[in-house]
């Protein structure tokens, strides 16, 4: 009978039974804590020589080697398993007799909050020592990587909005912004040029489905990171009606004077933020 195992990072993980549920839901053998999966996500088949892996209806989508399935997909060593933002490799054990890590438990840095292997002598991350101290998980969890991918949220906003589902743009937008909104609340913060790409979204859902929330919330997310809009983004904004947005003016007019006077002055030419003040409808 053929073995299996799917790797994320440092972590393998050995696949038993008949089947390995994998999504965000506690009950599954395999949970991902990502925004973009769903609770039971996919789920893998295995038989006695062969495993195969179906998507469960999800949201999202299931990418084996960078192409969606559909229906049952067979398994071969060294394929790559896109869920959510993640990748995980499957591969088939051929080595007889060989010599296995034990796998399935993981522990959190003490120091950074990062999920590792328990077997591992320091954190991956931030490279502090393990210490027997830390709090052992059981299963595979696999977090969000820390740089926080959004092309793919992108995809999958773009393709919402490419098709008129402006509300279900909205709801996905509205999921990432509590996970973004959360990490952020701990002292993380975003890579360059995350931050512009998810007020590019932000931006063009806020003229799309007439709220100035995702305005606000864009222009808060240059403040957090002590920086302003490019002239890219200003031109995303220019495209939108303020007129139509009631409450969209104050959140504009608060980041203006706080460019003008805060930690965002001089980091654009003058022309740039004149250019974002004339958004400003009166």
């Amino acid at each position: 009978m053929a073995r299996f195992r799917l790797r994320f990072l440092l972590q393998e993980f050995d696949l038993s039974g008949t089947e390995v549920l994998i999504g965000r839901s506690s009950d599954c053998q395999v949970t991902i804590e990502d925004p973009l999966v769903s609770r039971r996500h996919a789920r893998i088949r295995l038989t006695e020589e062969q495993a195969l892996v179906v998507d469960l209806g999800s949201r999202n989508g299931v990418r084996v080697n960078g192409t969606a399935i559909q229906g049952e997909k067979p398994l071969e060593d060294g394929d790559r398993i896109r869920i959510g933002t993640q990748e995980l490799v499957f591969f088939v054990v051929k080595e007889v007799g060989r010599q296995t890590r034990a796998t399935g438990f993981m522990k959190v840095c003490s120091q950074c909050g990062t999920p590792f292997p328990q077997e591992s002598p320091q954190c991956p991350h931030c490279g502090a020592e393990s210490t027997a101290e830390e709090d052992t998980i059981s299963g595979l969890m696999v977090e969000p990587r820390r740089s926080w991918t959004f092309q793919l949220l992108g995809e999958v906003i773009e393709r919402a909005l490419g098709s008129g589902r402006s509300i279900e743009a909205e709801r996905l937008m509205r999921r990432a912004a509590r996970e973004l909104d959360e990490r952020l609340g701990t002292g993380d913060r975003l890579e360059a040029g995350d931050t512009e790409l998810v007020a590019h979204y932000a931006t063009r859902l806020s003229g799309l489905v007439n709220n100035p929330e995702w305005v606000s919330w864009a222009l808060g997310l240059y403040r957090i990171h002590e920086t302003v809009p490019s002239a890219a983004l200003i031109g995303e904004f220019e495209k939108v009606n303020f007129s139509k947005l009631e409450g969209a003016n104050a959140a504009l007019d608060a980041f203006a004077h706080w460019w003008r006077e805060g930690v965002g002055k001089g980091v654009l030419p003058e022309a740039e933020l004149k250019r974002f003040s004339g958004l400003i409808t009166h």
